[in-house]
């Protein structure tokens, strides 16, 4: 069916019928522009490329449908079309990737095929216009946020501190800060449903390499040290640098800690999540897989152990689009 509502700079059919009025009632084209509110030149060019050569005549419904004929189609998405591109961008939504991330990726896993290039917009257009498009709309679920805006995280509450004395952040060496040496770890809980559940979240400062320590029943002071010690005790020497935490009452054994593994450990500021942003960071990116509210008790180490290698496999800007894994095993093989 004929549009009878124009879209902006497009003549409607009312805004054709107009013109066609006008030319019959002898209206100059400028005053014709005038009721339409339009520019004169809109109704002259209508009229040398749709009046009818042989009568003169302009006639508002055929050039309308001439006008939606010779109208120019998009383009085809690239990713409208199955072939290599589609699957690399299908199956990395899958794992996760942001459009962003999928789109530098690219260029590390072909850097010799332009065909196997396309832009984290043109990703995005996929996603949210079908019509442009091409991604299945089940696929969305894989971006990394539901939310149109982001929220909030209001954090008043002040932790109660610790027998043993702290190490506060401030006073946590500048080679630390500047992230030029690796082995400096950054660590928090996410917490279940009821607070009966946890996971512990560890990111290596510099490469962001993930671990996650399995906390299903309690996520006491003690537990949490021994699963620490645990985790730790994995690494070679040269990567137990240290460990950020906030002031949880979960890390009320940091002494302890610190004896069984050689690794001081420095406390953030009262409601300063940004002091660990890396860990904040990947604590979002777990929330993919275990969002708020839920039992984490249900997630065994197995599963955690396949979070961790899904999100150390994501291609990350701040690495120049390798991945954490490829970081550390630089660190490990070097």
């Amino acid at each position: 069916m004929d549009e009878v509502v124009g879209t902006g700079r497009l003549l409607s059919l009312q805004d054709r019928i107009t013109i066609a009025d006008g030319q019959v009632a002898g209206l100059s084209a400028r005053a014709i522009a005038a009721r339409l509110g339009r520019p004169a030149s809109t109704v002259t060019r209508e009229l040398a490329t749709y009046r009818d050569p042989d009568t003169g005549r302009y006639a508002p419904h055929r050039a309308h449908q001439r006008a939606a004929r010779s109208r120019a189609r998009p383009k085809a998405s690239k990713l409208a079309q199955d072939g290599p591109l589609r699957s690399y961008v299908i199956d990395a939504l899958a794992r996760k990737l942001s459009p962003e991330q999928i789109s530098h990726r690219l260029v590390v896993d072909y850097p010799h095929e332009e065909a196997m290039r396309v832009s984290h917009e043109t990703i995005y257009q996929a996603l949210y216009f079908q019509a442009r498009g091409g991604l299945k709309r089940e696929v969305q679920a894989a971006l990394r946020t539901g939310r149109a805006v982001r929220k909030p995280q209001a954090r008043g509450v002040r932790r109660p501190r610790f027998v043993d004395p702290m190490i506060m952040i401030s006073d946590r060496p500048a080679v630390v800060q500047d992230r030029a040496v690796p082995g400096h770890w950054e660590g928090d809980l996410i917490i279940g449903q009821n607070c009966a559940s946890a996971i512990g979240t560890l990111v290596e400062r510099t490469t962001r390499y993930v671990m996650l320590l399995h906390l299903p029943a309690t996520h006491d002071a003690i537990t949490v040290r021994d699963q620490l010690v645990a985790a730790m005790n994995t690494l070679p020497a040269h990567l137990r640098g240290s460990l950020t935490w906030d002031q949880g009452a979960e890390m009320a054994a940091h002494a302890s800690f610190t004896t069984a593994t050689d690794m001081p450990v420095y406390f953030c500021d009262p409601a300063s999540p940004w002091q660990r942003g890396s860990n904040e960071n990947t604590n979002g990116l777990l929330r993919q897989y275990s969002p708020k509210g839920t039992d984490l008790s249900v997630h065994s180490p197995a599963d955690l152990e396949h979070v961790a290698q899904e999100l150390n496999a994501r291609p990350r800007k701040t690495l120049d689009w390798a991945t954490p894994a490829e970081r550390l095993r630089d660190l490990l093989t070097n």
